[in-house]
C-alpha cells in the first residue's frame, strides 16, 4: 500500500463521518473504526479502510481479465459494484478471496494483512466471508441445523457428538434468524425454502462467522419483488455492523441499497460515485446501460 493510498483513505472517511450510523459495531464504525488504535488479532482499520487493491493485474490465456485496478472500501461501507459481463467483477472477487493469485498488484484486508500471503481458507478465518450466486446450503438439515453447522466451532468428529450451545451462542443464532427473516421457519428444512428464503438462510450462515468483509455476488437473481425488497432491508441494516461489496444488475436493487457505486469495465474501474453520477457518466452509458 501506498502512503498516497492511505492518505486518500484517510480523508475520505473525513468526508462521510457526518453519515456514521448511531450503533455501528467496531467491526463497521468508520469514525470509531479510524481513531481507535490497532488491537492484536484485529483487522487494522486505523487508516480508515478495510480493503485496498492497487494495481492488481491477471490475464488467463493473454486476455486480461484484470487491469491495473484499484479500488479500496471503508469500513462499514455497502459499496455497490456494477458492469458489463466480462468486467472482471467474479475474477476480482476471486482475488480477494485467494481463489485467483494475480499476475501483480497489492491486496491487504485493512492496514496489515496481505491478502495475497493467504490460501481461500485462511482468508476466510480472517474475516471475509462470500456468497456466490447460487443459494448454498444443507437442504436436507433444517433451519437452525444449517446456522448451527455454521458456527465457529471445533468441527472435529469427537467435538461435534459432544457439542451444545452456550448462552452467547444460542443468543447469537436468535439475532440472526431475526435479520434473515426466518424466525418462523427456524424448524422447516432447508430444501423446503424459497430461493429467496434460501438466499437469507446462506446469508445468515456467514453472518454466523462474524465477518468484517462480506462479498456478495448478484444476491437478489431469481427472486420475487417482495424478496427483492426485504433483500434490500437485510443489507441496510448490515451496514455498519459489516463492510459490504455487492455485485448487481438489477439497478432498482442498487439505488435502494446504493451510496457509492464502482462501475468496472475491461478489468478496470471505469467510473465512481453516486448511481445518478454514474447513470449520466457517458461512458458508462454507452458500455453498459445504453441509450
Amino acid at each position: 500500500m501506498t502512503p498516497d493510498l492511505l492518505e486518500q483513505g484517510a480523508r475520505r472517511v473525513e468526508a462521510h463521518a457526518k453519515k456514521s450510523v448511531e450503533g455501528r459495531t467496531e467491526s463497521g464504525g468508520r469514525a470509531a473504526g479510524f481513531s481507535r488504535i490497532a488491537t492484536p488479532g484485529e483487522v487494522d482499520v486505523t487508516h480508515g479502510r478495510i480493503l485496498y487493491l492497487e494495481d492488481v493485474s491477471v490475464s488467463f490465456d493473454g486476455f486480461k481479465a484484470i487491469n491495473k485496478l484499484s479500488l479500496d472500501i471503508a469500513p462499514g461501507e455497502l459499496r455497490c459494484i456494477i458492469g458489463p459481463n466480462g468486467a472482471g467483477k467474479t475474477t476480482m472477487m476471486d482475488i480477494i478471496t485467494g481463489k485467483t493469485r494475480p499476475d501483480s498488484g497489492t491486496v491487504y484486508f485493512g492496514s496489515t494483512i496481505d491478502l495475497l500471503r493467504h490460501k481461500e481458507a485462511e482468508i476466510a478465518q480472517l474475516g471475509i466471508g462470500r456468497k456466490f450466486q447460487k443459494p448454498t446450503v444443507f437442504e436436507q438439515l433444517t433451519v437452525f441445523e444449517n446456522l448451527e453447522l455454521a458456527l465457529k466451532t471445533n468441527k472435529g468428529v469427537k467435538a461435534s457428538m459432544v457439542f451444545r450451545l452456550d448462552s452467547a451462542q444460542s443468543d447469537r443464532l436468535a439475532e440472526i434468524l431475526h435479520t434473515i427473516h426466518l424466525v418462523d421457519g427456524v424448524r422447516r428444512l432447508a430444501g423446503n425454502l424459497s430461493h429467496g428464503q434460501k438466499q437469507w438462510l446462506e446469508i445468515g450462515m456467514l453472518l454466523m462467522q462474524d465477518p468484517k468483509l462480506l462479498l456478495l455476488d448478484e444476491p437478489v437473481a431469481g427472486m420475487t419483488d417482495e424478496e427483492t425488497a426485504r433483500t434490500a432491508e437485510l443489507f441496510l441494516s448490515l451496514k455498519g455492523k459489516h463492510s459490504l461489496m455487492v455485485v448487481e444488475h438489477d439497478m432498482s436493487f442498487i439505488r435502494s441499497i446504493s451510496e457509492i457505486v464502482t462501475v468496472l469495465c475491461d478489468g478496470s474501474v471505469l467510473a465512481q460515485g453516486t448511481l445518478d453520477e454514474v447513470q449520466s457518466d457517458e461512458r458508462v452509458i454507452e458500455v453498459y446501460l445504453g441509450r
